[in-house]
């Protein structure tokens, strides 16, 4: 992916939200612009193209929140989902972080494992997308601030925590959900992005994880669709 397209996605993340912010009649102080909607629209589009990029038609890219079957509950939204000949190829979550990282931190990570390991069993148990096993993807965005860069966050418990966890800020823990995400496999791939909108107007980003830069989701994306065709006798 084109670092011009990552770019642009983050500009349009900080404009969209900014939009967000001024609709509503709070001005956003009890999280308007997370309640609006549209803000991860550009990373969205930035991932479509990648397969688009591959062959697979616009008609079979599906970004309206297309539902796809559960097993402990009947359906899920996802963001993004990509068909083949009517094979599953992708199926992608898109969140991100704005402010009250302490209080959010944990939401979200509920809610990527309960998504991913609600359609994993779906698939076990009732087998709905056929012999083609389905591919997950997540994408996080998240706001870079002094709050997420705090590091020792308190890891007590009744039980021994895993030390790997110690000292981490915010930032730190969300790649290590990451990274863990992928590595035992309940997600794909993934692509984690730290952003700020600085004082003069401009957005920067970041990728500080190897493992899930918006480069490894291309490759990731190449090879999976390359996968499908194959299985499919092309």
């Amino acid at each position: 992916m084109k670092s011009e397209a990552v770019q642009q996605a983050v500009e349009h993340f900080w404009t969209k939200r900014g939009e967000q912010r001024e609709k509503q009649e709070d001005g956003g102080r009890a999280g308007g612009e997370a309640r609006g909607n549209g803000h991860l629209a550009g990373f969205e589009r930035a991932v479509a193209d990648l397969f688009l990029d591959l062959g697979i038609k616009e008609g079979d890219i599906r970004m309206g929140r297309p539902y796809l079957p559960g097993y402990y509950r009947v359906r899920k939204q996802w963001d993004l989902v990509v068909l083949y000949k009517k094979v599953l190829v992708a199926a992608f979550e898109f969140k991100s972080q704005v402010g009250s990282v302490g209080k959010n931190f944990n939401n979200r990570f509920e809610e990527a494992l309960g998504s991913a390991t609600d359609l994993a069993i779906a698939q076990s148990k009732n087998g709905p997308f056929g012999s083609v096993p389905p591919w997950l993807g997540y994408i996080f965005v998240l706001e870079e601030t002094p709050d997420t860069e705090k590091p020792g966050r308190e890891t007590r418990a009744l039980f021994k925590t895993d030390s790997v966890f110690e000292g981490l800020s915010y930032n730190q823990r969300y790649q290590e959900m990451m990274r863990r995400f992928i590595s035992e496999n309940v997600y794909d791939t993934g692509w984690f992005l730290t952003t700020q909108r600085n004082d003069d107007g401009t957005a920067t980003y970041k990728e500080p994880l190897p493992t899930a830069t918006s480069h490894t989701l291309q490759v990731a994306i190449e090879g999976r669709v390359k996968l499908v065709k194959a299985m499919l006798g092309e």
